[in-house]
């Protein structure tokens, strides 16, 4: 069956598990060789990682926002090789997505932690920005290449992989043409135009909140009770293919978080001393030490309270993600000590599986442990004990968490590095302290480390998704990971380069500066435990215990606690999308609601991968400075009811589209 299908079609079972002695055969056969690696695609790679390195910089650093650049770059990849006519492009299309997908990922890493440099009034150059960044990044390739064969092979079926999923659709679509690419052409246009429009001009509302009426605003005020919904095509669609079990799970970490834990902590607003609870918590907020009352709004209740909470969870989870996948991480250790002792190993692999050789993966990693040793000895600490301790906090934390990472951006295609680095800058901090280091350099060493770890974890999610989407289409991944490396070295010089400027243009503190939230909230958690202050350990303890108990039930513990720490109103609308899923697959006749599914797919790919590239077009307007909001409609009653009004069509346009697919499809 599989073999009579075309070339530039993906196999039935290719995003459902397998049957009991089933294969999968991706649409590059292992027994073909496509053309991958050519000056055309490295070069355009390698373009791309400069353009979306910059422009997810600049949006990152302004809203805390980093859009997922592979979607985007693997549309322009596509028409690229429709302008010029050629076909077969699919091989040299994933490696110009590859190298170009390099940008969002070390940018992510860069912008979360090191910002905080210049927020802390410390001096920031350009060599440790950059150095950061590349060891982070080069970490994060060489210690995920061990686990690829299990996160896309052996778990097939068993991970929506999101992005992946949305990515791998426009690559085929593109390839193949015919109703399929129309199909996604034009969900992409509808859900790009639609969020532009609201990010742009602001005819509607981009976020529902019952705060918007009376009643709602009486609610959060009296009981701490409030409600919000993304309203952007872009994650509606990410929800469909997420599924409606994922995004139950993860909004119910939501719910506990703002329909429980917010509401108990505020009940006590009148029996607590507002001040005293502001001191207790260790919040330097300046609004907030002025007014200390606001510590008791929902929003704030979240950030100070259930966020901890969350990120406590966050670590608890990886910590139970290390102990389950130690068969795995302990098969990769024994891989490679075999390979490195001179044992031979299996080599009649077929293309389509053939890694970077463990013995290269161990010289690259050696030679970059030392890297980082002689950059953090000259460049950060002039310790050499201090050096040390430096680098096995990354090390460790960076191996360990690898497969967390990755396990995140395949269950919920989110990465929740800045939840990990926190921790990591938490316990670096103790750890360092414990040996002397303290201050102002104990701030800077921590910050240095937090950026190489961060890096580190979001290039291991960020690479998975690369790697699957190779594993769909015949890729051969020895050659991704191979030019990964160049990607990585070119976003890194560029978001070094991108966040100087930044800096010495608009900076990260004072009127009219740049936001960095991630960045603020490193500040904020690194400050008290290098200059003395209260540090929330109780909350962080509580969240651990939950999703510890959690486990013991069955509840899967990463995406729970990952909606324990994102916002409410970006988990609400994945629950939308589950249900859309779950009325798009609703049909009694199998193969028609197989045919539903696949086109849903395709229209919630499309949403994604418009919402992506508008997202790229709002950033370069806005660095351009184009203002065209419409602000007194959008603050207005009007443009609420009529965000509910088109809201509910898209959905109800992603619903009857769907329905409407023929099985021949």
């Amino acid at each position: 069956m599989q073999e009579n299908q075309p070339k530039t079609s993906l196999p039935e079972n290719a995003y459902r598990e397998l049957n009991p002695g089933e294969q999968y055969n991706p649409i590059m056969g292992a027994n073909e060789t496509p053309v991958e690696v050519t000056p055309y695609s490295v070069s355009v790679g390698i373009i791309m990682a400069v353009l979306f390195s910059a422009a997810a910089a600049y949006l990152g650093l302004k809203v805390g926002q980093v859009f997922e650049a592979a979607i985007p770059i693997a549309i322009i990849a596509v028409g690229l090789g429709q302008m010029r006519g050629k076909k077969n492009m699919l091989g040299q299309n994933v490696i110009i997505q590859s190298i170009g997908a390099s940008s969002g990922v070390i940018v992510a890493g860069a912008i979360f932690t090191l910002p905080a440099l210049y927020i802390l009034g410390l001096d920031a150059q350009f060599y440790q920005v950059f150095l950061s960044s590349l060891l982070g990044g080069i970490l994060g390739i060489v210690l995920l290449v061990p686990f690829r064969k299990y996160f896309v092979k052996e778990m097939h079926g068993k991970y929506p992989f999101p992005e992946a999923t949305a990515t791998t659709e426009v690559l085929v679509s593109g390839e193949k043409g015919g109703s399929q690419a129309k199909i996604l052409v034009a969900a992409g246009l509808i859900g790009g135009l639609y969020d532009f429009i609201v990010s742009t001009f602001g005819a509607w509302v981009s976020s529902l909140s019952t705060q918007m009426w009376g009643w709602g605003k009486a609610l959060a005020a009296n009981v701490k009770l409030t409600f919000g919904l993304n309203t952007s095509a872009a994650v509606l669609g990410l929800g469909y293919i997420i599924g409606l079990k994922y995004a139950l799970i993860i909004c119910a970490g939501s719910a506990l978080v703002w329909f429980f834990i917010v509401p108990l902590v505020g009940s006590f607003e009148s029996a607590v001393n507002a001040e005293a609870m502001v001191s207790l918590l260790g919040i330097t907020n300046e609004s907030i030490l002025a007014n200390p009352s606001l510590i008791f709004t929902p929003e704030n209740l979240y950030t100070y309270i259930g966020r901890p909470i969350g990120i406590g969870g966050i670590a608890m989870a990886g910590l139970i993600g290390i102990i389950r996948q130690a068969g795995i991480i302990k098969s990769a250790l024994v891989l490679a000590k075999n390979e490195f002792g001179g044992k031979k190993v299996a080599t009649d692999e077929p293309r389509t599986q053939k890694d970077i050789t463990m013995k290269r993966i161990l010289t690259i990693l050696i030679a970059t442990l030392a890297a980082t040793l002689f950059f953090f000895q000259f460049g950060v600490l002039g310790n050499w004990m201090q050096t040390i301790v430096a680098l096995l906090i990354v090390f460790v934390i960076a191996f360990l968490f690898t497969t967390v990472a990755a396990n995140a951006i395949a269950i919920v295609g989110s990465n929740p590095v800045s939840g990990m680095t926190l921790m990591t800058l938490i316990l670096s901090s103790l750890v360092l302290v414990s040996v002397g280091l303290e201050g102002e350099s104990g701030m800077i060493a921590a910050l240095v480390i937090g950026g190489v770890v961060c890096t580190a974890l979001s290039m291991a999610g960020g690479f998975i998704t690369d790697l699957k989407i190779g594993y769909w289409l015949g890729t051969t991944p020895k050659k991704q990971q191979t030019w990964k490396f160049v990607g990585t070295f070119v976003s890194a010089a560029t978001v070094a380069g991108v966040m100087i400027i930044m800096n010495d243009t608009y900076g990260f503190v004072g009127e009219n500066a740049l936001v960095a939230p991630q960045a603020n909230a490193m500040a904020a958690v690194i400050q008290p435990l290098m200059m003395g202050g209260v540090t929330p350990w109780l909350l962080y303890g509580i969240g651990a215990g939950l999703i510890l108990v959690l486990t013991l039930i069955g509840v899967p513990a990463l995406p729970f606690a990952l909606g324990m720490f994102i916002p409410m109103n970006l988990n609400a609308p994945l629950v939308v999308g589950g249900l859309v899923s779950w009325a798009v697959n609703r049909h009694k006749n199998e193969e028609q609601a197989k045919a539903n599914n696949n086109r849903g797919t395709l229209i919630a790919s499309g949403f994604i991968a418009g919402g992506a590239l508008m997202g790229v077009v709002s950033a370069i307007l806005a660095f351009a400075g184009c203002d065209w909001m419409l602000t007194a409609w959008a603050d207005s009653m009007g443009a609420v009811y009529l965000g509910i009004v088109m809201y509910v069509a898209i959905i109800a346009y992603f619903i009857w589209h769907s329905r409407r697919a023929k099985i021949e499809e």
